[in-house]
């Protein structure tokens, strides 16, 4: 019995040691300072959403409609993060399936993470809660487009349809070592990922919904213009951890992703007014901030790999041409896409897609090589987003009895119908 004892002892002792050196072989390959940085990047992206999203959609809409805009971006961080941690992440981040979607049962409900888990130089659960990030801002950045007139439940199914059929093998094909990754297609941070794919899901969604009343018309105006520009700001200052927070550290990498979205927004501004100015004769701050947005947008999958030169340029030809997008081939097409989202991330995603095979820093720069890498990949997620929102609004249609809001409900506005409250008290 006694040598029973002893060799139980020894054992557990053995045991013990075993995992205290598995511990500290962890947290030896955990950097600190990388685990700093992307803890704050984490932060700095949800800002982006809440509450940078809503008060620029939010400023956007008219004054009946506002808190229908919040009630929208708040639903998503809520819903999208737990279909991140029951299974989203399971499907874009497992390394079985196929080149269009991942899977690991293993990572089900996160039952794989341990305190000991690893991504890189950081602990992967600060990997899937920033991740979890930029699945909360894309289906929220969609809902700009058939704002002020469609049903809240409808939204609900569309999103959460639209991300399992979209978002999700998206991220797999560009980041989870699909398609694009085979192909060698560059997107940094998102430029088919988020942009183009919500850009594209909010066109067909307009397009599903119907017009506005009144579109266009003159009643169709922003109520809250420092809205605007605040969310712009919160936006601008956020995109910082979307960019330089995809590289994963706090390193070279993470410092030229924040200075060349730096440059591409500045350039993308300076043209907006400049448009603007000679246009119509008055730069404006709801014109600014799109500007800043349109840069934003564009330097996204070229922030790793782009110079200062070439930042410039991406910002300077992304804000041209989303400025005509939004201002002239929306009319002529004659869509109602509320708050631009196909105007600004559908077309600036594009832009910047493509631009990133051409402005790439470095002796061998650009090829035309890369340049059609990015292009295969851009027209593949616009045919894949497009289907698969058109598959979700479908669904959602038939279970809501129309994706519509009700006429009435329209002219009052979502915010008391919907949501039961009002964003101001105009009587006191």
């Amino acid at each position: 019995m006694r040598t029973l004892n002893t060799f139980l002892l020894s054992a557990a002792v053995m045991l013990a040691g075993s995992v205290s050196v598995m511990a500290a072989e962890a947290e030896a390959s955990i950097d600190s300072g990388d685990t700093a940085w992307m803890l704050t990047s984490t932060l700095l992206v949800l800002m982006m959403c809440l509450p940078g999203l809503a008060l620029f959609y939010g400023g956007l809409v008219r004054a009946k409609n506002v808190l229908s805009i919040f009630v929208q971006c708040f639903a998503m961080a809520g819903v999208m993060s737990l279909l991140w941690v029951a299974f989203g992440y399971a499907v874009a981040a497992g390394e079985g399936g196929n080149a269009f979607f991942g899977w690991d049962s293993k990572m089900l409900f996160l039952n794989h993470l341990t305190d000991e888990s690893v991504s890189g130089s950081i602990p992967e659960s600060v990997w899937i809660t920033f991740q979890m990030t930029f699945i909360i801002i894309s289906p929220a950045i969609i809902v700009g487009a058939f704002a002020e007139r469609m049903k809240f439940a409808a939204v609900l199914i569309f999103t959460i349809l639209w991300t399992v059929l979209s978002y999700l093998p998206m991220w797999h094909m560009a980041w989870g070592g699909g398609l694009f990754h085979h192909w060698g297609a560059i997107d940094f941070a998102g430029g088919n990922v988020v942009h183009i794919n919500a850009g594209i899901a909010g066109l067909v969604a307009c397009l599903f919904v119907g017009k506005r009343k009144g579109f266009p018309g003159p009643a169709l105006v922003p109520h809250n213009v420092p809205y605007v520009l605040i969310g712009a700001a919160l936006l601008w200052v956020g995109w910082f951890g979307f960019n330089a927070g995809s590289a994963g550290a706090a390193s070279a990498s993470a410092g030229m992703a924040m200075l060349t979205t730096q440059i591409a927004t500045a350039a993308a501004v300076v043209v907006w007014m400049a448009l603007e100015w000679i246009i119509s004769k008055k730069p404006t701050a709801v014109g600014a901030a799109t500007g800043a947005v349109a840069g934003l947008v564009a330097i996204t999958p070229a922030a790793g790999s782009a110079g200062v030169m070439g930042a410039m340029a991406m910002g300077a030809i992304s804000s041209l041409v989303c400025y005509f997008a939004v201002t002239t081939l929306k009319h002529k097409l004659n869509y109602d896409d509320s708050l631009d989202v196909f105007g600004v991330h559908g077309m600036g995603g594009i832009v910047g897609a493509l631009l990133t095979g051409v402005f790439i820093r470095g002796e061998d720069g650009g090829s035309v090589l890369q340049f059609w890498i990015q292009a295969k990949s851009v027209m593949v997620t616009i045919v894949w987003s497009g289907l698969a929102a058109a598959f979700a609004l479908t669904v959602a249609k038939v279970l809501c009895g129309g994706l519509r809001v009700a006429e009435e409900v329209e002219d009052g506005g979502l915010d008391r119908t919907d949501h039961g409250e009002e964003a101001y008290n105009w009587e006191s």
